[in-house]
């Protein structure tokens, strides 16, 4: 199974995160299948390939907990079912 999943690099008290496609089997700094993102928390940037977020979770991939809230700070799962959001 293939989970969206945050992967530290920078220096000590400084982290910035890749976001990636990784097995679920694989530890943090293990071996990913792509990079699709980046997001300095510091000064709260995030960059996002979303063609290639959107081709992983149409396979089936599962964003952990905090890749979820940057996609949807990012609005991308309007953008993977575009015709079932509700418009109030």
């Amino acid at each position: 199974m293939v989970k969206l999943r945050l992967k530290r690099c920078g220096r000590k008290q400084r982290a910035v995160y890749r976001i990636v496609a990784i097995d679920v089997r694989s530890r943090r700094e293990g071996r990913d299948l792509r990079k699709v993102g980046f997001y300095d928390p510091i000064k709260n940037q995030t960059y996002l390939n979303v063609p290639a977020i959107l081709y992983f979770l149409e396979k089936g991939a599962q964003p952990t907990g905090t890749v979820q809230d940057i996609l949807k700070k990012a609005a991308v799962f309007k953008e993977l079912c575009p015709n079932q959001i509700k418009i109030n």
